[in-house]
């Protein structure tokens, strides 16, 4: 029996139910006890699920290996990365209010 890491079973579920990785990003975002690391690790197995990390790189002219550490548990990408990973992704931050007490 072969196993596999979790990165690849969640890119896999990622792949087949694009609607979940949807979901479980939106629930970091709206977490507020949430970590950073949570999110870039969803978007790395979301990478994964889409043609791989090398690929999403050359979409948003990185480096591959400064992808993958972008998108490390570590990682701390900058506003600009961040639109551009997301865009090449088909993805895009939107603003909401947190509730009454908003602007």
């Amino acid at each position: 029996m072969s196993s596999r890491s979790h990165d690849d079973a969640m890119a896999e579920l990622y792949r087949q139910n694009p609607a979940l990785a949807l979901q479980v990003m939106n629930d970091i975002l709206e977490d507020p006890e949430a970590q950073q690391s949570e999110l870039l690790v969803v978007l790395r197995q979301i990478a994964k699920a889409h043609g791989g990390v090398q690929a999403l790189a050359s979409k948003v002219n990185l480096n591959p290996t400064q992808l993958y550490r972008t998108l490390s548990p570590q990682g701390n990408p900058g506003l600009s990365s961040l639109m551009a990973i997301l865009r090449a992704l088909g993805l895009h931050l939107a603003v909401r209010p947190l509730g009454e007490q908003a602007l």
